[in-house]
């Protein structure tokens, strides 16, 4: 495996720690359709939330948010509509919603981590 895919992975697990120390159960990890792929899907009581994860060892070639632009945005909606019509079950009277979640540093375990609730869809 790539040093940046072993790193991505390291960055989605971080987030997944963080989901599930929040109160969250993180009901699937990289979720792929032929839409692309969902890198985490967490449910609480109230919320079904697919969840975008960048990891970057630093912010030399930008801050991790800044690859979550309007394209990317849109596709992350439409692939959590496509995630909840595979998971009807799983959704009951959840509200979706889409969240973004950036971990900067060389060691995912102790890197800075920042979310965003509820990333503006285009």
């Amino acid at each position: 495996m790539a040093d940046k895919d072993e790193l991505g992975r390291a960055g989605e697990e971080r987030a997944a720690r963080y989901f599930t120390d929040a109160g969250y159960e993180v009901v699937a990890r990289n979720w792929r359709c032929p839409g692309g792929e969902i890198d985490l899907v967490a449910v609480d009581a109230e919320h079904v939330v697919v969840v975008e994860v960048k990891t970057r060892r630093g912010e030399g070639f930008g801050h991790p948010f800044e690859a979550i632009d309007a394209r990317k945005r849109a596709r992350l909606w439409r692939l959590a509509c496509a995630w909840v019509a595979a998971n009807r079950d799983v959704v009951q009277r959840r509200r979706m919603r889409i969240d973004a979640v950036a971990v900067t540093g060389a060691d995912p375990r102790t890197a800075h981590l920042e979310h965003i609730r509820d990333v503006e869809v285009p």
